[in-house]
């Protein structure tokens, strides 16, 4: 090829980009929601919980509006062992590393989309033995009939992006991007409050089998005293039997406890990325965990940019904006430019001498005419999608602040529910002394002592279950608000 030839080339190449690549994309451009305005959380606002003394877990609580959350809330708990589980959980778990990975795969589609911005150019060498036949004209210059070809080229192609086709279509896979981002995002926090929600039950679980267990000491105490008194003749058989019957049923309440800790131990090892074989080294108590005094509440305009299912929801309209884009550009001409350049020599030692050259230079345009109505019904799916995918978006804004009201609620209703428990416990245990010593003194028969004990067992349990919910609460705000994971260093933002 000449040099006057190659610049020829050259330009129009250049040229035929520029014109081209001049168009604007088809189809709507993607705007964010609108935040919603003066969308509170509960009716009445709340300010501080009522309080409990002398009860684990029985502080006061207080709401703090617009406080930052940390991206390690739980180490609010004060317990050395619950961060040592969940930063090991959020090392090891294998759905954390699928995520990551997911996020990986759409992050390297979305680049490999990108390519179709640049020219397409291809390398390439043929070399070919032949013999023509003698009726008909030679097919090189020098008349033999045996000969040879070499055909080194170079071929470049180039789709121009006029309607925008390929700039939707990278607009979508970097909405999917950051779906798998915040899809990430979303794992860590549900990771770290499944693993502090299990601690905070097994906790629970300990404390109910170590009052269920001091329930049947107490029981199996109060038999050998009804035997003692029925020897001697002081009650009757049904006082003993019915002992008996009290020792039963409280006995049978210890299994189903002892197994759900079982359980509870299993799915903390496996959330931790471990096998149920090998035993955790945390064990959790309630009395080893502290309940956070200051719990933040974040404005209701910002909990859409926290909560990652809420910008998955974003995501997905854009990603489902940009189709629509995509589907119009499809029904639109198509255009294509290609160039090829190379040698041509029946000796190969000839190649690229003077004569030996040859290129061309095309354009083509291609518009759909008929295709019975496909890319026509795609539009349309892809506008339905939108709709579909805006109604998805109001839904998940709607649960977040459902998830947010249900959990203030819950701690308002969490802290009276605790201070009534206190109150119910105290007084059956002030109940149930009285009545073993009047029945040891004989001033109450033994229906009125064993009345006393189930008041007193059901009193001990609800402490109990009380002070978990409001350690298991606590920790689901931190869930419903995002969970601080802007705040953390191992979640990519952007």
């Amino acid at each position: 090829m000449t040099r006057i030839h190659k610049l020829h080339f050259n330009s129009l190449i250049a040229v035929c980009i520029v014109l081209l690549t001049a168009g604007c994309a088809v189809g709507p451009n993607f705007k964010r929601p609108a935040r919603p305005k003066d969308a509170g959380y509960t009716v009445t606002p709340l300010s501080t919980t009522s309080s409990t003394s002398n009860v684990g877990g029985g502080e006061a609580q207080q709401f703090v509006e617009a406080r930052e959350i940390s991206g390690e809330w739980w180490t609010l708990f004060h317990s050395k062992a619950l961060n040592d589980l969940i930063d090991r959980s959020l090392k090891t778990n294998p759905d954390i590393k699928a995520a990551q990975a997911a996020l990986a795969v759409a992050r390297e589609n979305m680049l490999a989309q990108r390519g179709v911005y640049y020219p397409s150019v291809t390398g390439g060498f043929s070399a070919t033995r032949a013999k023509s036949s003698s009726n008909i004209s030679p097919v090189t210059n020098t008349s033999a009939l045996n000969y040879s070809l070499y055909t080194p080229e170079v071929s470049v192609s180039f789709v121009p992006d006029v309607f925008g086709l390929n700039r939707r279509t990278v607009e979508s896979l970097q909405a999917q991007e950051q779906q798998a981002r915040f899809a990430l995002a979303a794992t860590h926090i549900t990771l770290s409050s499944n693993v502090a929600a299990g601690a905070i039950q097994e906790a629970s679980l300990r404390a109910q089998i170590d009052a269920t267990q001091e329930l049947i000491g107490i029981n199996k105490s109060m038999l050998e005293i009804l035997r003692t008194q029925f020897d001697k003749g002081y009650v009757s058989r049904l006082d003993v039997a019915a002992q008996e019957s009290q020792l039963a049923q409280v006995a049978a309440t210890l299994p189903p406890l002892l197994k759900q800790l079982a359980q509870q131990r299993d799915l903390l090892a496996a959330l931790s990325g471990s096998f149920p074989n090998h035993d955790l080294p945390e064990k959790f108590e309630l009395s080893s965990l502290q309940l956070p005094h200051e719990l933040p509440v974040s404005l209701s305009s910002q909990l859409v940019d926290q909560r990652p299912d809420v910008r998955q929801a974003e995501e997905n309209l854009h990603s489902a904006s940009a189709q629509i884009g995509v589907a119009l550009a499809n029904r639109l001409p198509n255009f294509a430019l290609t160039a090829d350049a190379g040698s041509m020599a029946v000796v190969l030692g000839h190649l690229f001498a003077g004569g030996t050259g040859f290129w061309d230079v095309g354009a083509s345009l291609a518009q759909p005419i008929f295709d019975g109505g496909t890319l026509l019904h795609k539009e349309r799916a892809a506008k339905d999608a939108y709709i579909q995918a805006s109604e998805q978006y109001r839904s998940t804004v709607l649960t977040a602040f459902q998830n947010v009201a249900d959990t203030l609620s819950a701690l308002q209703q969490d802290a009276d529910a605790l201070k009534a428990a206190a109150a119910a416990k105290d007084a059956a245990t002030v109940t149930l002394d009285l009545a073993r010593k009047q029945f040891q003194s004989g001033y109450v028969n033994y229906l009125g002592l064993l009345n006393a004990e189930q008041a007193y067992q059901q009193a001990r349990i609800n402490v109990v279950q009380a002070q978990a919910n409001r350690y298991a609460d606590t920790a689901a705000l931190f869930q419903a608000l995002g969970g601080g994971w802007w705040n953390r260093p191992d979640i990519p933002i952007n």
